[in-house]
């Protein structure tokens, strides 16, 4: 089976949990045996990893005509895409798109992430789509969030072929509610036209079927999972902090939906019982300056860490210095980061309104708004010994069955029963 794959970022340049599981499903469909995975990135890098998937470069996609040699293609573009692919791509160009912003090899820049002019590039990506559609050779097409539902459209209009769209957060998730109307339009369209779509939890799917009116049959929970420890990263010693200063994180996007006013409320209230504990808030966002003046305004600054967005590796350094993994979130589709803390033996405590809440039992549950049962957990963890030790074995031996084998078995099955097989 083929799978013509369209994704918005993937590691190791991650921007936040949509590349993570993006890598995941490409690994698990691989390890399945039988599928062909093509995925296309708006901007790669060359440094990805393309074990489990053919990555095609979608700013190397040509839409206008331009006649250059071989060896220009080849030292233009060599390093993140085959010249040959190139030369493919050209020959199935299926309009005029001189009239647009094409480079010397009548491709389209994209910035990577999460630019100024999204809307844009969301555009431009599924113009480029067309021309992906119509060379490569697939029996279904699978879309990663709203960013890449029109590029399913696209190539579903012009193949015939079943798309599949898979949400991994809605505008709802977002925006506490304050739904961006373009938003929930390319959301809603994606959608209605998609023959099934693939919720990561069933929290994500009740708000597709309940507020874009979706059929139920044709949507499913799948719910993400998480890489087992590299060797390097399971040698990262793990530090004692029994009978010392205890180290409570936060770690994710300082953004609404994430819930931070929350943490640091929480924290305060830790801290007029023990000044034992340090709380770290990892991570960048709108919110960041805000909770820093509220830390501030709580008295509790000099007890606070900010120490901005982290990836690779410094991720499991921080999970490991941790004694409690915190994550409020407000509305969380899924949420890995609380398996990764798992993994790393740290206890965590998750908000009840988050996917991984459905899956998940050797963690603490509160409501997000909670903040004197988050406070409560959050000592008792710190001062029971243990109820740490339990948390910490358990949480470790549950998160190793929770894998993305399983997950693209499942993925596997719901194509099967797409296309009829």
């Amino acid at each position: 089976m083929k799978v013509l794959m369209f994704g918005w970022e993937y590691p190791p340049h991650v921007y936040g949990g949509l590349a993570t599981a993006n890598f995941g499903i490409s690994e698990g469909l691989h390890v399945q045996g039988d599928i062909e995975t093509t995925l296309c990135l708006p901007h790669p890098f060359g440094d990805e990893d393309q074990r489990f998937a053919n990555i095609v470069a979608m700013n190397c996609v040509p839409i206008a005509y331009r006649d250059v040699d071989y060896d220009y293609v080849k030292n233009r573009v060599g390093d993140i895409m085959n010249p040959d692919l190139y030369y493919e791509l050209r020959n199935h160009i299926y309009a005029d798109f001189n009239y647009m912003h094409v480079n010397d090899l009548g491709a389209m820049d994209f910035a990577g992430g999460y630019p100024a002019n999204l809307h844009e590039e969301i555009n431009n990506y599924s113009i480029i789509a067309g021309v992906v559609a119509r060379t490569l050779d697939y029996d279904i097409i699978h879309a990663h969030d709203w960013l890449t539902y029109p590029a399913g459209l696209h190539a579903k209009q012009v193949s015939g072929k079943p798309l599949c769209i898979h949400v991994h957060a809605t505008d709802f998730d977002r925006s506490r509610g304050q739904v961006n109307p373009t938003v929930y339009g390319i959301e809603k369209d994606g959608m209605d036209n998609a023959d099934c779509i693939m919720c990561v939890s069933e929290l994500t799917r009740q708000t597709v079927i309940n507020q874009y009116h979706q059929d139920p049959r044709k949507v499913f929970t799948v719910h993400n999972a998480v890489y087992p420890l590299t060797q390097e990263i399971a040698d990262i010693p793990r530090p004692d902090h029994k009978g010392k200063e205890k180290l409570v994180t936060f770690l994710g996007r300082i953004t609404m939906q994430k819930g931070p006013e929350y943490f640091i409320e929480a924290a305060n209230m830790v801290l007029h019982r023990t000044r034992n504990v340090r709380f770290c808030m990892a991570g960048s966002g709108d919110m960041m300056n805000q909770m820093i003046y509220l830390a501030a305004e709580r008295g509790i600054a000099d007890r606070f860490h900010f120490p901005g967005f982290m990836r690779g590796k410094e991720v499991y350094e921080c999970l490991k210095a941790s004694d409690v993994y915190v994550m409020p979130s407000v509305s969380e589709p899924f949420g890995i980061s609380p398996l990764e803390a798992m993994q790393c033996g740290t206890p965590s405590i998750i908000s009840k309104q988050s996917g991984c809440a459905e899956i998940l039992n050797n963690c603490i549950k509160i409501d997000y708004w909670d903040i004197h049962a988050l406070a409560d957990a959050i000592y008792s963890i710190c001062h029971n010994e243990s109820l740490f030790d339990y948390l910490s074995e358990e949480g470790k031996k549950e998160v190793a069955q929770i894998t993305w084998e399983k997950v693209g078995a499942w993925i596997r099955e719901l194509y099967l029963r797409t296309l009829g097989w």
